[in-house]
């Protein structure tokens, strides 16, 4: 089987699959087969943003700043709270599922890791002027993307071993680093407009 061929049937079940244990497998190429198999997928890949071919992270991060713009009208900050933290939970299962699927530690096309950091700054700022939202989306990026000291240090936190199959630890690294980018986002922009 290639790298982009579908899985066989029998490995449909990712809601209720355990982790695989059955050593190290071949990654597999993400594509629409893979959203076809688990609403887990669509979280994880950011509702498709994510199988962009071309810079994945960066048009997940634009998919949840238009998304936030689209929500934030009807949501106040209490409920936004509550999305973004049963966002961390579950996007800790979807992540680490589709990570599993992909025989893949941290899958590029997992963005839900950007959707949930971005929003969180987005929150956080709001209200905000569409200049001082473009300033976060560029920071953010740049720490996202260079990974930068603190940035760096969280994203190999929980790599795992080479081969090793991807895990729970691993899903929530696809989160974590994440995350502290948006702190260190968050820092300069406090910084900037002090």
């Amino acid at each position: 089987m290639s790298p982009s061929s579908p899985p066989p049937i029998e490995d449909a079940r990712v809601l209720s699959e355990p982790a695989g244990s059955a050593g190290p497998q071949a990654p597999r190429r993400p594509g629409a087969w893979l959203m076809r198999r688990s609403p887990l997928h669509w979280v994880s890949l950011g509702f498709g943003s994510g199988l962009s071919p071309v810079a994945p992270g960066t048009v997940g991060t634009l998919w949840a700043w238009v998304a936030f713009l689209v929500i934030n009208p009807w949501l106040d900050a209490l409920q936004w709270a509550g999305v973004l933290l049963a966002g961390l939970g579950l996007g800790w299962w979807a992540c680490t599922r589709t990570a599993q699927a992909l025989h893949t530690a941290d899958p590029g096309a997992i963005v839900w890791d950007e959707v949930l950091a971005f929003w969180l700054i987005l929150w956080i700022i709001t209200p905000a002027s569409l200049g001082l939202q473009l300033a976060a989306f560029v920071v953010f990026r740049i720490f996202d993307a260079a990974k930068p000291g603190p940035v760096r240090w969280a994203d190999r936190l929980f790599k795992g071993q080479p081969g090793q199959a991807p895990g729970w630890a691993q899903g929530f690294g696809i989160l974590f680093d994440d995350l502290v980018a948006a702190l260190c986002t968050l820092v300069v922009l406090a910084l900037w407009l002090s």
